[in-house]
């Protein structure tokens, strides 16, 4: 949809409602509203009534297809001799990037590290990418998908820019309108790019909903760098919530987050696939560890949202059915 692609850099001043209206026409050509639900049985144990925005409801069982239709339509405008493009991910951009570019006939290779998911790996093969194994994270992965797109001489998608923030934006502006007014608004942070979509819906509505950004303690680096208002990097070690592994954030997502975000919840490996039990048993969906971090984070202020209308982003499903297992049987201990 050409109206959508407005001159984007990296990163430039938030979308607006218009625009995330019409990011919302183009992500309906792929997928309706995803539900905003809240749960008796979740509210009870989180003693408020909690919102869920269920993103593991999308075609690709997770938010980024909407990011990735927002960027192929940018790109399609911008350079309309695409063929191909390259994008590092640890599972769920891959997916979008692969399913937005096939769309229009467009090759899609998609760089993973080593041991990544193997489920979310057969999937993004499903959707037609070729997928390349590099590097031990992340980091890693994503400057070897730079050196990949230069050798072949194609596009680079980037993990955050921002056409995908405004795609996440209409995520947002969905939950906002579904739901009552909200004290606040808990978002797992990868990159950065869904919770400043959050941000930016928040802020078009001109509504006073706190936002919480979500961290996994064994990958702080946002969570130190909005401490320190300067980018911190840090070794990307959890296992569970792989979609939380940054181990360098991006300096332009940190300084909308700086600006516009309340604070940060860092949740240990075991509160995390708590949480994914917990939405299991009283929801019956499944999340997965960087999905289920925002309800771990709800879970452990507890005390601090009590009685309050608070949201919580689930941010996607996709997750190895050993991983969830694991979870759900509760034999873990200690991280």
């Amino acid at each position: 949809m050409a109206a959508i692609a407005a001159q984007y850099s990296v990163f430039m001043e938030l979308p607006g409602l218009d625009e995330i209206g019409r990011a919302t026409e183009l992500v309906r050509s792929v997928m309706p509203p995803t539900p905003t639900y809240t749960w008796p049985l979740l509210n009870a144990r989180c003693g408020a009534e909690v919102w869920i925005k269920h993103e593991n409801h999308s075609p690709v069982g997770a938010f980024k297809l909407r990011g990735a239709m927002v960027y192929m339509d940018w790109l399609a405008c911008q350079q309309p001799n695409t063929t191909g493009v390259v994008a590092a991910t640890r599972g769920n951009h891959g997916q979008g990037v692969a399913l937005a570019a096939t769309r229009r006939g467009w090759s899609a290779t998609i760089v993973v590290p080593y041991g990544n998911s193997r489920e979310k790996n057969r999937a993004m093969r499903a959707l037609g990418a070729e997928l390349v194994e590099h590097g031990d994270d992340f980091q890693a992965a994503n400057e070897y998908a730079t050196e990949l797109a230069a050798e072949r001489g194609i596009h680079k998608v980037a993990s955050f820019a921002r056409p995908l923030v405004v795609g996440t934006g209409t995520y947002a502006l969905e939950m906002f309108q579904s739901a009552p007014e909200l004290d606040s608004v808990y978002v797992p942070v990868g990159l950065g790019s869904s919770i400043c979509g959050v941000i930016a819906a928040r802020n078009a509505l001109g509504l006073k909903t706190r936002i919480v950004g979500v961290v996994a303690a064994a990958s702080p680096s946002y969570a130190l760098s909005f401490a320190a208002a300067k980018v911190i990097p840090h070794e990307a070690g959890t296992k569970v919530a792989d979609g939380l592994a940054c181990r360098l954030p991006v300096e332009e997502a940190l300084e909308v987050i700086l600006k516009h975000a309340d604070r940060f919840v860092e949740v240990s490996e075991d509160e995390i696939r708590l949480a994914m039990r917990a939405v299991y048993e009283d929801t019956h969906n499944i999340a997965e560890g960087a999905a289920a971090a925002s309800v771990a984070a709800v879970l452990k202020e507890r005390d601090r949202i009590a009685g309050k209308q608070t949201g919580a982003v689930l941010t996607g499903g996709n997750v190895d059915r050993e991983a969830f297992l694991t979870a759900l049987n509760g034999d873990f201990t200690g991280a």
